[in-house]
């Protein structure tokens, strides 16, 4: 089996980016946004400060490990439990994984740092750009992505434009809609506005079909979605995943305890990126559906996960107070 790592995760299967293995530049949760939609909780800083935040010599140690135990995906994608471009050791990353592979890098950002030179002149080095794009006006912004003090919606659209000039590369913007809040005809057209301004090469819709940070958002039916990526243009595309799953009841004995506690330290590096669905975490570590449960039994058992609904799928997460990861 391979080694477990704390910076890295997957390969996972990605609606947008195929198989990735994901590496995880940032701490959790220093980020530059506190969006109301995020699967990963609150933001526990908020802050514009770039810094070294994560050692970049241990990332590629886990890396060039993980390549010797063969690595076979799509992208390596640099993203984080945060903000990525918030590490100032990224563009040295970016250079020093090329060095170690030739698969292609995607840099999943909020794109909010990219009016800064030294943030463009780092994440164009990237194979692929992927930033997030919300709102269509400062009133929306604050709403739905709750910025750090200091940073305006002028600014960070102002950047994205810019980088768009700059950069040779791919830019896949995604948008997040939320019922109720983005999703009128004037906030719709707004968008629109913004996106023809910053002219990426895809546009990505997305909604809250997972948990999120605040209660009782309010995700759009696909149907609704679809309607609204035909009107953004013939690029625009749902990546949302309404994908059905159904609660499991957890066996008593399926594995060998000595398997499953392997299996469940896996599992709960995944749950610490993201809430999962059994189906989610079978189809990411490659596991059969007896394997997971036999895991999610040992993480439960120690109340390290629990489990919430969205939209009548059942999302495992770690628990409030879980210990972390064995190492």
């Amino acid at each position: 089996m391979t080694p477990q790592y704390a910076y890295l995760y997957g390969p996972v299967p990605s609606r947008r980016l195929g198989l990735s293995l994901g590496v995880d530049i940032v701490p959790a949760k220093v980020c530059t946004l506190d969006c109301i939609y995020c699967q990963i909780g609150r933001t526990s800083l908020t802050t514009l400060v770039r810094k070294p935040y994560l050692p970049a010599s241990q990332i590629l140690a886990e890396l060039a490990d993980r390549i010797r135990h063969g690595l076979s995906c799509d992208y390596i994608t640099l993203t984080g439990s945060g903000e990525p471009t918030l590490n100032t050791e990224l563009g040295c990353l970016i250079d020093q994984v090329r060095a170690l592979t030739d698969i292609p890098i995607a840099l999943i950002t909020n794109g909010t740092l990219l009016y800064d030179p030294a943030v463009q002149r780092d994440a164009a080095k990237a194979d692929v750009v992927l930033p997030s794009l919300d709102a269509g006006n400062e009133a929306a912004f604050d709403m739905m992505n709750r910025p750090c003090p200091g940073l305006d919606f002028r600014t960070f659209l102002q950047g994205l434009i810019d980088f768009r000039v700059l950069y040779r590369g791919s830019i896949w913007l995604e948008v997040f809609l939320i019922e109720g809040i983005n999703t009128s005809d004037a906030e719709l057209q707004s968008l629109r506005e913004c996106i023809a301004r910053i002219r990426p090469d895809k546009v990505h819709l997305n909604t809250a079909v997972r948990p999120t940070a605040e209660p009782g958002i309010k995700p759009l039916d696909p149907a609704r979605l679809q309607a609204i990526a035909q009107r953004m243009g013939p690029d625009c595309e749902v990546i949302a995943d309404f994908s059905t799953a159904h609660p499991h009841h957890l066996p008593d004995s399926l594995h060998s305890l000595a398997q499953a506690d392997q299996t469940a330290e896996s599992i709960f590096a995944m749950l610490k990126r993201r809430p999962c669905s059994i189906d989610d975490l079978c189809s990411a570590l490659g596991l059969t559906r007896t394997a997971a449960l036999a895991a999610l039994k040992v993480l439960t058992a120690a109340n390290r996960i629990h489990t919430t609904s969205k939209a009548g799928r059942v999302f495992y997460a770690p628990a409030p107070d879980a210990p972390p990861t064995d190492s």
